[in-house]
């Protein structure tokens, strides 16, 4: 008899319930991730490859199944969107992609925070941290990824970097605004995308496959906030990582609202807060990594992430309490650390 699917739960930040997550297409993606890995590799490798995940997402967001006029407001309230945060007028919004494309007035229903030292979340996402230290309380030995090959293993550079750093993880469901906003302020070093498959960012799918985040193609953006102007945080490393049935992540910056999108290029500054850029369609990562000391997480993000009161499977395939938050974008997720010295990488560096 099959064993029972373990709830997956979160926290919601605002109202700091729990709530137990519905899992889109969960029973598909359990069973492709186990009986079909094993005994059928050949169909799982082509369900993550990008060709399919490119099909899979047509055929849910732009197919003729796809049309969304007939149950608007059912299809509204059922990903609980709320119309009076969209750009556009319900009316407008008649498809699957149009809804999971909608832009809101940001600078209205998700505040942030004047102190530039505040690094906001990149997303609509559930979001957990970790360290890439040893001797770190958030230590998560390669999990989520293999460091090296998330930054991409000929980027010896920011491999240095960031060796020893901290990160966070915002997993966007289908039913969240899907804009990337910037979480520093910054000028951009370097931007490249690495090549990679298509898998699942659920939840069971993710403590299955090993480090399936280092595995699928994904942009970097790094950048430098010890400028003028910048989140004084060190360099900060944005990963967009694409998930099943992306189609592509479009970069589109953008200083005021979402006029003029501009493409992310090396020397470009961007402030804290604006949009960045857009997932097409489906569920997807942002990863955001920082340098060794140099951020401070919010403290509730921290104490719900160790609860062990909350059915995380995250913590039942990981062994370690690993509890998600439910954020907004903008919304504050940590602050630049108050450092007393410098450590001996910083003077090797200097």
């Amino acid at each position: 008899m099959k064993a029972p699917a373990i709830p997956h739960q979160y926290i919601d930040r605002r109202s700091r319930r729990v709530v137990t997550e519905r899992l889109v297409a969960d029973p598909l993606i359990r069973s492709l991730y186990s009986r079909a890995r094993e005994s059928a590799p050949l169909v799982f490798r082509a369900a993550i490859s990008n060709r399919m995940s490119g099909l899979l997402g047509y055929l849910n967001y732009d197919g003729p199944l796809a049309s969304v006029a007939r149950q608007r407001a059912g299809r509204i309230r059922a990903m609980g969107i709320d119309p009076s945060e969209c750009l556009e007028p319900p009316e407008a919004l008649d498809t699957v992609r149009k809804l999971f494309e909608r832009k809101i007035r940001y600078w209205r229903c998700r505040p942030m925070h004047d102190a530039v030292d505040r690094i906001v979340s990149p997303a609509d996402a559930r979001m957990i941290v970790g360290s890439l230290h040893g001797h770190s309380p958030l230590f998560l030995k390669e999990k989520f990824f293999s460091f090296f090959e998330l930054i991409g293993t000929d980027k010896q550079q920011w491999i240095d970097a960031f060796h020893g750093g901290d990160f966070a993880i915002f997993r966007l469901t289908p039913d969240k605004y899907h804009y990337n906003h910037t979480p520093v302020s910054g000028r951009v070093l370097d931007f490249y995308e690495i090549h990679g498959h298509c898998h699942s960012c659920n939840p069971g799918a993710v403590v299955t496959e090993v480090t399936p985040f280092s595995k699928n193609r994904r942009v970097v953006t790094v950048i430098d906030t010890d400028i003028p102007g910048g989140s004084g945080v060190g360099l900060v490393a944005m990963i967009e990582i694409v998930a099943m049935m992306i189609g592509e992540i479009v970069q589109c910056y953008s200083v005021r609202a979402y006029d003029g999108p501009m493409a992310i290029r090396s020397g470009l500054f961007l402030e804290r807060g604006r949009p960045k850029s857009l997932y097409r369609p489906g569920s997807s990562v942002d990863v955001v990594i920082f340098q060794r000391q140099r951020v401070t997480f919010s403290a509730d993000i921290l104490a719900n992430m160790a609860r062990r009161d909350v059915s995380s499977r995250f913590t039942h395939g990981f062994y370690t309490p690993l509890v998600e938050t439910d954020v907004r974008v903008r919304s504050e997720i940590g602050r630049r650390a108050v450092r007393s010295k410098p450590d001996a990488r910083d003077i090797a560096e200097a």
